[in-house]
C-alpha cells in the first residue's frame, strides 16, 4: 500500500454531475478550504450513474492519474459518498490517498471539536464511518491460504480490529449517554424556572455565531468558514423588558448532512428539538438561500424539531443593495421574519423587539403596594421586571406598576398586589 503523508494538503477535487442528483461544487471548495486544503485542480465530468467499481469511469480514472502526477497533489477529495469498496479500489489503483465527502466533513468536525462531549460525538461518527471500511483496510489478510504452513492469520487480525472498534463504540456511546442525561437535566431545570429556550439553527456560515455574540455579548469563535464552531454554546440574553431567554448556538447544517453525523450529534441537536423558539438564521445575500432553507428544514424534520415555532432571521443585509432592517409579520401581526446585519448591528433592536413580542404572552401586569420595609423586593423588581410607573406613598413605601414574567411572581408573595387587565 502507499504511504499516507502526515502533512501536505494539496488537493485534487473530483465532482461528477449525476442525472439522479448531485452535490454542490462550490460547497466542496468551501469544505476543502475549511479543512485546510489547497485546491490545485478540479476534475469534473458527467455520468448517468456511478461506476460500481471506481465511481468514475476508466477514462476519468486515467485523467485523474495524470492530474495527480502533474500537480504533485497530496490527496483526492470526492464530492460524493463513496462505498468502502470504491474507496479501496481507487486507492489501490491510484496508489494515493482518497477521501470522500463524508470523510472530509468528519475531518473538519474533528478539527473544530473542543469540548469533551463534542470530541465524543466526533469520535463516535468517525468510528461508525471506519467500521464499514475495516475489511478494505485489511483485505490482504482477510483470507486463508491453502496447504499446511500456508494458512494466514488475516481473519483473526480482521476480527480483532472489528472487536476493538466495536468495544470503543460501546464505550463512547455509554459516555455520551451520560452527556445526554446531563443536558436533559439542564433543560428540565430551565423548564422548571420557566426561562424560555431559543436555539439558533441554520445553514453553516450563515452568521449564527456572529448573531449569538451580538445578542449575548459573548466572544465565541467566528470565521468565514464552514463549521467554524461546532461545540454547542449556551448563554442568557436579557430583553428590553428585563425578561430573559437562554440562547443555544448549534452546529450548522449543509446539503445532505451525513446520517452518522446527525445520529452522533443528536444530543447537541436536541437543544433545537426542545427549544421554545428556533431562530432560523439565513444568509440574505446567498443566491441559493431557498435551497439552504429547504435543507435546514429537512434536517430539523429528521431530528423531530420541525414542529417547533420558528422566527426567520435574514442576516447579512449589509451585503445587499439599498436594504433596510425590518420586521415581517403574518396576518395575525405576529413577527415571522427579521431582516438585519449581525456584523454591523443594524436591525438588532428589531430582533430583540420581535423576541419580546413573541414571549410577551408569559408576562403579566401587576400594581404592587410595597411597604417602606420592602426595599429589597423593590430592588429585585427593578432587576427582573419592566417598571412602568412608580409613586411614593405617604407612609414611605412605593406603588409600582410592573410588567413581570410569570416565572418571577414568587418575588411578590409577601406583597399586596392588584392584577391589571
Amino acid at each position: 500500500m502507499f504511504d499516507r503523508p502526515e502533512s501536505g494538503e494539496r488537493a485534487v477535487l473530483v465532482h461528477i454531475t449525476l442525472h439522479d442528483g448531485q452535490e454542490d461544487l462550490n460547497e466542496l471548495k468551501e469544505l476543502a478550504s475549511s479543512a485546510g486544503a489547497e485546491v490545485v485542480h478540479v476534475l469534473t465530468g458527467s455520468r448517468r450513474h456511478p461506476d460500481p467499481r471506481y465511481f468514475i469511469g476508466s477514462g476519468k480514472l486515467e485523467e485523474l492519474k495524470a492530474i495527480i502526477e502533474e500537480t504533485e497533489a497530496d490527496l483526492v477529495l470526492f464530492n460524493h459518498v463513496l462505498t468502502p469498496s470504491q474507496e479501496r479500489n481507487l486507492e489501490a489503483e491510484l496508489e494515493f490517498r482518497v477521501v470522500d465527502r463524508n470523510g472530509l466533513i468528519l475531518d473538519i468536525f474533528a478539527l473544530r471539536a473542543k469540548t469533551y462531549d463534542g470530541k465524543l460525538q466526533v469520535e463516535l461518527a468517525q468510528l461508525n464511518h471506519l467500521s464499514s471500511r475495516l475489511t478494505g483496510g485489511w483485505s490482504h489478510l482477510d483470507r486463508q491460504k491453502g496447504g499446511i504452513g500456508m494458512r494466514g492469520t488475516g481473519e483473526t487480525q480482521l476480527e480483532s480490529d472489528r472487536r476493538l472498534v466495536s468495544q470503543r463504540i460501546k464505550l463512547v456511546e455509554s459516555r455520551l449517554e451520560k452527556v445526554v442525561k446531563q443536558r436533559h437535566q439542564g433543560r428540565v431545570r430551565r423548564k422548571r424556572s420557566d426561562t424560555p429556550g431559543v436555539s439558533l439553527v441554520g445553514y453553516t456560515n450563515a452568521g449564527k455565531s456572529t448573531l449569538f455574540n451580538r445578542l449575548t455579548g459573548s466572544d465565541i469563535y467566528v470565521a468565514n468558514q464552514l463549521f467554524a464552531t461546532l461545540d454547542p454554546t449556551m448563554r442568557r440574553c436579557r430583553l428590553a423588558n428585563n425578561s430573559e431567554v437562554v440562547l443555544a448556538d448549534t452546529v450548522g447544517f449543509i446539503r445532505h448532512l451525513p446520517h452518522e453525523l446527525v445520529a452522533a450529534f443528536k444530543s447537541t441537536l436536541q437543544e433545537a428539538t426542545d427549544a421554545d423558539l428556533l431562530l432560523h438564521v439565513i444568509d440574505a445575500s446567498d443566491e441559493y438561500r431557498k435551497e439552504t432553507i429547504y435543507e435546514v428544514n429537512r434536517v430539523l424534520k429528521d431530528i423531530g424539531a420541525d414542529k417547533s415555532p420558528q422566527l426567520e432571521v435574514f442576516n447579512k443585509i449589509d451585503l445587499l443593495d439599498d436594504f433596510a432592517p425590518r420586521i415581517d409579520r403574518n396576518d395575525q401581526g405576529r413577527p415571522v421574519r427579521v431582516w438585519l446585519s449581525a456584523q454591523t448591528g443594524a436591525g438588532m433592536d428589531l430582533l430583540l423587539q420581535a423576541l419580546e413580542e413573541i414571549f410577551s404572552a408569559t408576562r403579566v401586569r401587576r400594581l404592587c403596594h410595597l411597604l417602606s420595609s420592602q426595599g429589597g423586593v423593590r430592588s429585585q423588581l427593578f432587576s427582573v421586571a419592566n417598571i412602568l410607573q412608580e409613586d411614593c406613598t405617604d407612609e414611605g413605601g412605593w406603588d409600582l406598576l410592573v410588567e413581570i414574567d410569570q416565572q418571577y411572581l414568587g418575588i411578590l408573595r409577601e406583597v399586596e398586589i392588584e392584577e391589571i387587565v
